[in-house]
């Protein structure tokens, strides 16, 4: 997907935060030995906390990681990527969901920054693969679902659907009538303990099918 050339958005300049959990990440990733890296906001985050059973259940024996910080955005996580969590492994595959903290962006400027995240793990470990999720539903404005919906559709286009997989479960995510229910995300953004279980069973088989993949690859 070829983007006319314009002044770089905000949503694309890095911008460091939480330099102590980055460095705790750069930890981690120099022991090495990760196959399957989850990168993101505080919905990534949360596996470790809300969704921690179904982290044991779906990804803990993957040889996977998290690195999902609480409030980032995608001018975040590239910073990030460009300070080293990348530096020495070469994941099979990421698990990228990002973009829903970028409120005051335009849904052109936060797809820039997500594809603009693809590109620096391209660039950082060519062998990933990258399984991109649409942003998850949030709140219940009317406008926040416009842009979202722009933002997905958007991003989708960005995928090959070989080496960057575009996923959207948002229907398995919403109640029968469409709405956002508390069951599933305790307060209309972060998942519950239920809403975790559905991501994680929404992904199973295509995580399983990328790291396969990438494993023929090789």
């Amino acid at each position: 997907m070829q983007f006319k050339q314009t002044p770089e958005p905000e949503t694309t300049i890095p911008v460091p935060r939480e330099e102590g959990r980055h460095d705790a990440f750069l930890q981690i990733a120099k022991a090495g030995g990760i196959d399957l890296l989850f990168i993101g906001d505080s919905i990534t985050d949360f596996w470790r906390d809300t969704g921690r059973v179904a982290w044991t259940h779906y990804w803990a024996l993957l040889h996977s990681a998290n690195f999902g910080i609480g409030g980032d955005k995608t001018q975040n996580v590239l910073w990030r990527l460009r300070n080293g969590e990348l530096a020495g492994i070469q994941p099979k595959l990421v698990v990228l969901l990002i973009g829903t903290n970028n409120v005051d962006d335009s849904a052109e400027d936060v797809a820039r920054g997500i594809t603009t995240i693809i590109h620096e793990i391209q660039v950082r470990s060519p062998v990933s693969r990258v399984l991109l999720m649409g942003i998850f539903p949030r709140g219940d404005a009317p406008d926040t679902k416009v842009k979202n919906d722009r933002t997905n559709s958007i991003i989708s286009q960005y995928a090959d659907q070989q080496r960057v997989v575009y996923l959207n479960i948002n229907e398995k995510l919403l109640a029968e009538d469409g709405s956002i229910s508390n069951e599933i995300f305790y307060d209309l953004l972060h998942p519950t303990a239920k809403g975790y279980k559905i991501w994680a069973e929404a992904i199973q088989a295509t995580v399983q099918k990328m790291l396969q993949d990438t494993n023929n690859c090789h």
